[in-house]
């Protein structure tokens, strides 16, 4: 397929009429070829004598940019650190170090002072009792 195309755009090359300006008249104007703008220009070919430069020194075009190198390196540094932890939790899965474990809970346990049911009740609760609180002293004052 490729090569019928090719194919055809040699015989569509034959057929235009290619300038014969050279043999005609030499007092007429040569046409100059135009200049490419991006090639022309200081950055292109600042870029392009960098390239062949790294190209000779075997610097791969291919190198990642600075920001995926991080990136990488971050989901190294992670799944190291991962791993650790995995290692970590299969060291202290030993009955011994369990049952260590389980009598400093206990211990902690016994250290902390018991907490009074009052503080963990609902908001509803602490004003309903403040309420009869109230209620029962506004009656006594009523009282005496």
């Amino acid at each position: 397929m490729y090569s019928e195309i090719q194919r055809e755009r040699a015989d569509i090359g034959g057929l235009m009429a290619r300038p014969e300006y050279r043999e005609w008249n030499p007092e007429l104007i040569k046409p100059k070829k135009l200049l490419n703008p991006v090639k022309a220009s200081r950055s292109h070919q600042e870029l392009h004598r960098e390239l062949l430069m790294n190209h000779r020194r075997g610097l791969g075009v291919d190198s990642k940019p600075e920001l995926q190198r991080v990136l990488e390196h971050r989901r190294r540094n992670q799944l190291i650190k991962k791993k650790k932890e995995e290692l970590e939790a299969k060291r202290l899965q030993c009955p011994f170090e369990q049952e260590l474990l389980r009598r400093q809970q206990r211990l902690n346990q016994l250290e902390k002072p018991p907490e009074k049911e009052e503080e963990h009740a609902p908001e509803f609760i602490k004003v309903r009792e403040n309420l009869r609180r109230i209620t029962t002293l506004s009656s006594e004052e009523r009282a005496l």
